[in-house]
């Protein structure tokens, strides 16, 4: 099977969610965001709607990892007296917004997407209560991941074309959005969302190659819905090989 890199670091990250065709989805917006001079998990200003998610709602603070505790080293007479000193109160410093989202890929990296999701829609919720002015434009990403990582495609459409509407300057939405329809058999959406891709960004390397792969499997549908023209068999076994690899 032909492989596609997905223009990051973290490629063997996307291989996990490849798609049977070969296309791979970017797994982060460091790229573009450091581009726009932006880091990478900062809170982009809402241009419509803020994405609405339904989820047990999450007190501010409300640890969002449940970590074992760390195991108690040392002479536990001290432990035990430092402890009697301490003041009454959690004393753990929260996690950052980038600390949080490298957490949930790694979550994603090790294939736990169900509690993955369940983190992001935790922390979404946790900031809708804390009234947010801004999305975490990084943690809505991952969360079209996670939704594709469990095989939910029709969501993973549905969350990555809001997300197109929000920041149509991101061209990995419009990436991934094509991956999913190419999931599903939708070559041509996926060719549509690769140009509004390329139009964001002309030189983002994953979409370029993913079109290349598009276009290969539109090639090919072409030359085995025309049977009896000739050497039409013989240019669609080709192409199906150069797939194959």
């Amino acid at each position: 099977m032909a492989l596609l890199l997905a223009g990051t670091t973290a490629a063997a990250t996307a291989h996990a969610q490849r798609a049977a065709s070969g296309v791979e989805p970017h797994v982060n917006l460091d790229a573009s965001l450091s581009a726009t001079g932006q880091t990478g998990n900062a809170d982009i200003a809402q241009q419509l709607g803020p994405t609405v998610v339904v989820a047990v709602p999450a007190a501010p603070g409300e640890k969002l990892f449940d970590d074992p505790p760390p195991r108690e080293g040392g002479w536990k007479g001290l432990a035990r007296l430092l402890q009697a000193m301490s003041p009454g109160v959690d004393t753990s410093i929260p996690m950052t917004p980038s600390q949080i989202t490298d957490r949930i890929s790694a979550m994603m990296d090790s294939g736990q997407y169900a509690e993955a999701l369940d983190v992001i829609d935790r922390r979404i919720a946790q900031r809708e209560a804390e009234m947010a002015m801004a999305n975490d434009v990084q943690l809505l990403f991952l969360r079209g991941r996670a939704l594709s990582g469990l095989g939910r495609h029709n969501d993973a459409i549905r969350h990555y074309l809001n997300m197109t509407t929000q920041f149509p300057e991101l061209p990995e939405p419009w990436n991934n959005l094509a991956v999913e329809y190419v999931s599903l058999g939708k070559l041509d959406m996926a060719h549509d969302a690769l140009q509004m891709a390329l139009a964001a960004n002309p030189a983002y390397p994953a979409a370029q190659a993913n079109m290349g792969w598009v276009r290969l499997m539109q090639a090919r549908r072409s030359f085995e819905n025309a049977p009896g023209a000739p050497g039409a068999r013989q240019a669609a076994e080709q192409t199906a090989e150069i797939l194959r690899r």
